[in-house]
């Protein structure tokens, strides 16, 4: 049941980051939904060094936001890799 959940929350948050992230991105939606889970799994992990009372992988407040701003920095990366914007290009 957590698996579920996490496949849930990830996509909730790739979805947010997607929507953070300014431009246009040409990620398919199973590469927002995988980086919204890498999102969740670090924002969990940080979220359980604030607050040990949770589990890694339940989500509060603050491993929710962490998350989000995760995965906007792994949305950015995947463009980088893949070669999403020509930087420097000359018109």
């Amino acid at each position: 049941m957590q698996i579920l959940g996490l496949i849930v929350v990830g996509l909730i948050i790739g979805a947010l980051a997607r929507l953070i992230k300014p431009g246009k991105q040409r990620m398919s939606i199973l590469a927002t939904l995988a980086l919204g889970v890498v999102g969740a799994i670090i924002g969990g992990l940080i979220g359980h060094l604030f607050n040990r009372n949770t589990g890694i992988f339940e989500l509060n407040v603050v491993g929710f936001i962490i998350a989000v701003i995760a995965a906007v920095l792994l949305i950015g990366v995947a463009e980088g890799l893949s070669g999403g914007r020509s930087r420097g290009a000359v018109r």
